[in-house]
């Protein structure tokens, strides 16, 4: 078992940055590939990046050279640095811990609220 609770959502400006963090407890940590979902009103939960036990990185095209996932093993937490925030960032985003080994199983968060104004 796995539990997620992610921080560092807010109201933020276009233009302007947030990070997102999300603590890990109950499992090892370091046998999960982490990642950051969102969903939008009205639409389907999208992929924004992924990061795996051996540090590869994996991001929508979208956020491509806006956002930044790293880990940190030791203090068993991922991030998400959000620059060049836009409006069509606002969603809720969410913290998945996915299983590495044969049975690839998910935990989630309970998301955290990111909004950018025009």
């Amino acid at each position: 078992q796995v539990q997620l609770v992610e921080s560092g959502g807010g109201l933020v400006q276009a233009g302007g940055s947030l990070r997102l963090s999300c603590a890990a407890s109950g499992s090892i940590f370091s046998i999960y590939t982490m990642g950051w979902y969102r969903q939008a009103p009205g639409k389907q939960r999208e992929v924004v990046a992924t990061i795996t036990s051996a540090l590869r990185t994996n991001y929508a095209d979208s956020v491509k050279g806006r956002f930044t996932i790293s880990r940190d093993n030791a203090k068993r937490t991922s991030y998400l640095q959000m620059n060049s925030l836009k409006p069509e960032d606002t969603a809720v985003y969410y913290c998945n811990a996915h299983y590495e080994g044969p049975a690839g199983y998910d935990y989630w968060g309970q998301g955290t609220q990111v909004t950018v104004s025009s």
